[in-house]
């Protein structure tokens, strides 16, 4: 008998007795989760209604989102988040970016800390819900933002010197390399090579 032929025996018993055991490690990592669903408190007396789906955490938040989600969408889909950003998020940066002139819209300082909490809030939605973030939907929302908000804004971009300058960048090289060469022919025909 070979070593290859006992480590495949080995291997089948042990796979028979997983399988005999009834429990194979992804199977119960499923049950587990299956079995540890988090509950949220309802109007409908001291019972506590399970979520069908898992929430990202228990704080009360997020429990209240994937509960919305859960009783209007089945599920926290996409359409959910949207929702949710649609009422929870947006509303709050567009009242503080209306609450202030829109000469001051294109002042970083002005303007950082709702950006940073329009971010956070969506982090946070999308986090509770278990949808990756950033997502398409949170990067259209910020395409949306700037397009209301910020398309006036001038741009740093870069551009072109004036001519002026580019003429005298590209000139000087240029009358520089005649005058080096005839330096270097007059100081070889004189043959003095310590000046």
């Amino acid at each position: 008998m070979t070593a290859t032929s006992s480590s495949l025996r080995f291997s089948g018993c042990f796979v028979t007795l997983l399988i005999w055991a009834g429990c194979t490690s992804v199977v119960c990592l499923v049950d587990e989760k299956l079995t540890a669903q988090p509950t949220i408190d309802t109007t409908h007396g001291d019972i506590p209604l399970p979520l069908s789906f898992a929430c990202g955490t228990n704080a009360h938040s997020c429990m209240e989102y994937c509960r919305i989600c859960q009783d209007y969408f089945g599920a926290p889909t996409m359409l959910c988040l949207h929702t949710l950003l649609q009422h929870r998020c947006i509303p709050k940066f567009n009242n503080s970016m209306t609450s202030m002139k829109s000469t001051n819209w294109c002042t970083w300082g002005n303007v950082s800390n709702y950006y940073s909490n329009l971010s956070h809030c969506t982090e946070e939605i999308s986090d509770c819900l278990m949808i990756p973030w950033p997502n398409p939907l949170v990067e259209q929302t910020f395409v949306d933002i700037h397009s209301r908000f910020f398309k006036e804004c001038p741009s740093e971009e870069l551009s072109d010197p004036p001519p002026v300058i580019v003429m005298a960048l590209v000139i000087t090289p240029i009358c520089l390399i005649p005058l080096m060469v005839s330096l270097v022919v007059l100081k070889t025909k004189n043959g003095d090579g310590s000046s």
